[in-house]
């Protein structure tokens, strides 16, 4: 008798934990999809034209993003970059080509994304449980130090510019070329930052209603924004320097100096923006690959997709060594203990990077960047400042009068 009251005791038990485990799974994905998730940095229109892929298809294995797994990770509002590197005869014509496919792809599909102007159109638009659109580009270069083409990047739903790309403009100096071995690339004024033409950029996008994005800048570039913008800034897909010592990566000066700017610093899940041991293991895996990597690029495949070509094929070898979905969290970990959980939230850069922690492999993934979250203590409110709060709140300072 006692042996059977024992049974049924831990029947109990094991079913009541059961049922604990199972509330504890259906809070975090409550959590997930009630909060407004915005990624500000997703590179998939690139893959629309490297690759001629169709964005409204299923591209499992193919790319990292289409429209229905951007809803299944719980995905609100995308900034989809628009994105070249410079070299192109034309870029501004370049940027609206990549513009155009996002049209195409909204009009065939009104049913789950709309492009959108404003925070207004996309708290709508949310509320339709539909992905709101906006366009970031990514690089100043492609205005042509034309403010009018700015005006016009506007009007066609750009709601930030990186104002460089790896390559400096003639107006502002790159993270890339600040740091190059010997003087690099100067601006047109003969030094680091931005020239007095870079400075009315700025100040043209705050009055527009455009963020700035300092995300790729140099850090003289970097600081003189900071003493020009009178609107808060974004980092779109930067990560933290003090983990990664990357040129790209912010240091906890400029963490700081974002945050009393009211800005907010976007986390890049790439690889190596998040372990300083990956870049190594990753020029070993290409050197061994190279001639198939030449073979690719000598065809005419842009160089990054190239290298993501190659990462696909070869995805064992690539597991070894990317790092862990840990080690991106101490990026928004170590910005929440430096100035507050008002001032980071999510750019993965999907679809313009090679290399992810592990786990996170599309869009899907976002709901593991929830779930450690929340096994880190981390209040529902804090979660949805993260989520997209923070961005929203930023959004909204830039365009105060622009609606």
């Amino acid at each position: 008798m006692k042996m059977r009251i024992l049974i049924l005791l831990l029947a109990f038990v094991t079913c009541k934990s059961s049922t604990e485990k199972k509330e504890e799974v259906n809070s975090s994905q409550d959590i997930h999809h009630q909060a407004i998730l915005v990624d500000t940095h997703n590179d998939v229109l690139l893959q629309t034209m490297e690759k001629g892929v169709i964005l409204d298809q299923d591209l499992t294995g193919i790319t990292h993003t289409d429209l229905d797994r951007l809803k299944k990770g719980g995905v609100d509002v995308q900034f989809f970059s628009v994105w070249c590197d410079g070299t192109q005869a034309d870029p501004f014509k370049y940027a609206l080509v990549e513009m155009d496919s996002m049209d195409a792809i909204a009009k065939r599909n009104p049913d789950k994304i709309i492009e959108v102007a404003n925070s207004k159109e996309m708290m709508e638009v949310v509320g339709q449980h539909k992905i709101a659109a906006f366009f970031g580009v990514e690089g100043g270069h492609m205005i042509e130090d034309d403010l009018a083409k700015l005006d016009s990047l506007y009007e066609r739903g750009t709601r930030y510019m990186t104002l460089t790309w790896n390559n400096s403009t003639s107006w502002a100096t790159s993270a890339a070329d600040e740091t190059a071995i010997g003087e690099g690339t100067l601006n047109s004024e003969g030094k680091k930052g931005l020239t007095e033409f870079g400075k009315q950029v700025v100040k043209h996008m705050n009055a527009l209603g455009m963020m700035v994005d300092i995300s790729h800048v140099g850090e003289q570039t970097f600081w003189d924004v900071m003493e020009t913008t009178v609107k808060p800034v974004i980092a779109s897909h930067s990560s933290v320097h003090a983990i990664c010592p990357v040129p790209r990566n912010l240091n906890d000066d400029q963490i700081k100096a974002i945050a009393k700017n009211g800005g907010v610093v976007q986390i890049n899940f790439y690889s190596g923006f998040i372990t300083p041991d990956y870049e190594k293991k990753r020029e070993a895996f290409l050197l061994e690959h190279q001639s198939e990597n030449d073979s690719l690029v000598s065809s005419g495949i842009n160089m990054y997709v190239a290298e993501e070509l190659l990462f696909a094929k070869y995805t064992d070898e690539v597991q070894s060594f990317r790092p862990s979905l840990q080690q991106l969290m101490e990026h928004i970990i170590h910005i929440i203990n430096l100035v507050g959980v008002d001032y980071v939230g999510l750019g993965s850069d999907f679809d313009g990077i090679t290399s992810a922690p592990i786990g996170l492999d599309d869009v899907t993934s976002y709901p593991l960047i929830t779930n450690a979250l929340i096994e880190k203590g981390y209040s529902k409110e804090a979660i949805d400042k993260i989520l997209g709060e923070n961005l929203l709140r930023v959004l909204k300072a830039n365009e105060v009068n622009n609606l």
